[in-house]
């Protein structure tokens, strides 16, 4: 296949091109197809608004609670562009360029099933916007979840119409004076346009899927960190035993006592005649514990990869049926329940990995206490523990679930929210909490792993932990430990 560009259409979207749409820095475009029916669906708008007098939602009416107010036809360029000026009102943190570029592709891949009534040209802007890297400035706060995600997405338009501002080649610009630069004219929104690039949920999508993608990897990182901590406890391989799991056969809990049972292949340590008759939890029950994230994981992605497949903005255009229908579609309660799911099911590899550590480092199986060879003078990996446990009940708080909760906005209109855009953002800072927990076991696993010595753990072990002693020594006396664990971070994050 080709990794140049992404072509969107109404065509199935899968999880690996999403994952190679930014992998590859890929550029995107419409088919044919999608051209067709975007056009398609605009000429037959303009007709059927030109020859009634019927209201139709946010077309020729105000918005929200305004939603019985006739808009003159004379008006409705203003209509729309006050629309974007008006909802532009988010706070916060910037959201990291990554999401942004996918917004922008998943707006367009919303807009070219044809059922929104937008104009070619301003799918093509957004193109534009997408592959030349002209990054709408969005703040991660200011949405609840339902309207579409209203603030956000008018900040992702506001540079449509010229205003707002981007990141470009690394730098912030005001729009207007980047647009004269690159010749680009602003775009005149017709009717309907305003609503269809605000309402949607592709900001709570683009959150959802880049912290799939993210959790993805950490998920493989869990099993590899794992199998280093297992020989470096010099943990007994019975639990992984293929009989165990026959008889409570969860799908992940099979998955993952396989990959570490072939991680730990020809491992001299885990060969060895064991003293225990058992480990602990975190060690014993690896399997029913990342097998029960990586399902949730599984199902977390169905749900996202039906969303970004499918059209969210309100109200509807359906040219061959004549109709133009008013919906809910812009609500995320399906997002919002499923990214709290996903930020609950990633802690629990986390807080499981925290315990880990905190074995590690414990003075037991022949180990020295804080994984250093003169405890006492040296304090050695005591306090990386006590960073992962701060960040383990961070994580713990920031599960809380978002979408148990609603506020009523809009005069009552809107009175049901779904505060998926919560729920998204604090699903972010899970997935980064548990990456810096992953490192810091690796750390000390690849620390402990040394008192092993002239015992070697398996061949995929033993190169995985050269290549991180490429980026980490061995610890032999006190340093500063924040620079290890910011080098282990980067390690897990590059590979």
């Amino acid at each position: 296949m080709s990794y140049n560009y992404l072509p969107l259409d109404r065509n199935w979207l899968s999880f690996d091109q999403v994952k190679h749409l930014l992998q590859y820095n890929q550029q995107v475009s419409i088919t044919f197809d999608a051209h067709q029916r975007i056009t398609k669906c605009r000429e037959w708008l303009d007709h059927t608004v030109r020859d009634s007098d019927q209201l139709y939602y946010g077309i020729n009416t105000g918005f929200g609670f305004l939603q019985n107010v006739r808009i003159d036809n004379g008006q409705i360029e203003e209509l729309q562009s006050n629309l974007l000026k008006s909802h532009a009102c988010g706070l916060g943190e910037e959201v990291p360029a990554p999401i942004v570029k996918l917004m922008l592709a998943l707006k367009i891949k919303s807009l070219s099933y044809g059922h929104s009534g937008v104009q070619i040209d301003t799918v093509k802007r957004l193109i534009e916007m997408h592959n030349h890297d002209v990054l709408p400035v969005i703040y991660t706060q200011g949405s609840l979840g339902a309207s579409g995600d209203l603030a956000p997405l008018s900040h992702l338009s506001l540079p449509l119409i010229g205003l707002g501002e981007v990141r470009y080649q690394g730098k912030k610009r005001a729009t207007a004076g980047l647009w004269k630069e690159l010749g680009w004219d602003n775009i005149h929104l017709q009717s309907k346009e305003g609503l269809a690039l605000i309402n949607g949920t592709q900001f709570m999508s683009a959150y959802g899927v880049y912290c799939l993608l993210r959790a993805e990897k950490l998920i493989h990182w869990a099993d590899k960190i794992t199998a280093i901590s297992f020989d470096a406890f010099d943990c007994s391989l019975e639990p992984l035993h293929p009989r165990i799991q026959a008889i409570r056969p969860h799908k992940g809990q099979v998955e993952t006592a396989s990959v570490i049972n072939q991680l730990l292949v020809g491992s001299g340590i885990a060969n060895q005649n064991k003293k225990q008759v058992q480990d602990p939890y975190s060690f014993r029950c690896v399997p029913q514990v990342h097998g029960a994230t990586k399902e949730s994981f599984g199902y977390v992605k169905d749900i996202f990869m039906q969303e970004i497949n499918s059209v969210t903005d309100n109200p509807n255009i359906f040219p061959d049926e004549d109709l133009i229908l008013s919906g809910g579609n812009f609500h995320g309660q399906p997002l919002a329940l499923a990214l709290d799911f996903l930020a609950i099911a990633m802690s629990e590899l986390a807080n499981i990995s925290e315990r880990r550590t905190y074995q590690l480092i414990s003075g037991q199986r022949g180990l020295p206490l804080f994984l250093v060879k003169n405890p006492g003078l040296h304090s050695g990996f005591m306090i990386p523990q006590y960073t992962a446990a701060g960040i383990v009940s961070e994580n713990k708080q920031l599960s809380t679930p978002a979408s148990v909760d609603s506020i009523s906005s809009s005069n009552n209109q809107e009175d049901h929210v779904s505060m998926g855009a919560n729920a998204a953002t604090k699903c972010l800072r899970v997935i980064n909490n548990v990456e810096k927990v992953l490192a810091i076991e690796l750390m000390s696993a690849a620390q402990a792993l040394e008192f092993r010595r002239p015992l070697k753990s398996s061949p995929v072990v033993e190169d995985i932990v050269s290549a991180f002693r490429k980026e980490v020594t061995f610890n032999e006396e006190d340093r500063v430990l924040h620079d290890d664990m910011i080098k282990a971070i980067a390690f897990i994050s590059n590979n």
